[in-house]
């Protein structure tokens, strides 16, 4: 799994121009879902971005995290995060896993998110969305289960 996580005051995700999910304070989370993930990566990463320290304490020092914030996440479904653009100029998404099986990983990342305590927010999967938000920093990462954790 890959997740891009942007440290946001608010985000919401509209699909034909209803609004879907909305969040206040918190993250921003665009998720995709590669051919070989499971339970276990969506357990995992769940967990490790409940507890990162992206937040700033008394101090402005980034030592809380969402949970200690009682920020909100919205995870929106981003199957072109697989992209593969070394060779021409059209992206593979071969990487990419298929609708059948990254829509329930998809689910199961969202439901162990708020398991950990955090409220959470979701996208429409498989639907053209377009995607409104306030960055706070900036704050982006990148995270990969297949390298960073």
């Amino acid at each position: 799994m890959r997740a891009v996580l942007q440290r946001v005051g608010s985000a919401r995700v509209e699909v034909a121009g209803e609004t879907v999910g909305q969040i206040g304070h918190g993250l921003l989370i665009l998720l995709g879902v590669s051919g070989g993930d499971g339970k276990e990566e969506a357990a995992r990463l769940a967990g490790k971005i409940a507890g990162l320290r992206l937040f700033p304490d008394a101090e402005g020092r980034l030592e809380l995290s969402l949970l200690d914030v009682g920020g909100e996440a919205l995870v929106v479904s981003q199957f072109t995060l697989w992209a593969d653009c070394n060779k021409g100029r059209r992206p593979s998404y071969a990487r990419a896993a298929k609708g059948e099986t990254a829509e329930p990983l998809y689910r199961e990342f969202t439901a162990q998110l708020a398991a950990k305590g955090v409220k959470t927010a979701n996208g429409r999967f498989g639907a053209m969305m377009e995607v409104s938000l306030t960055n706070s920093g900036p704050i982006t990462l990148l995270l990969d289960t297949e390298k960073t954790f």
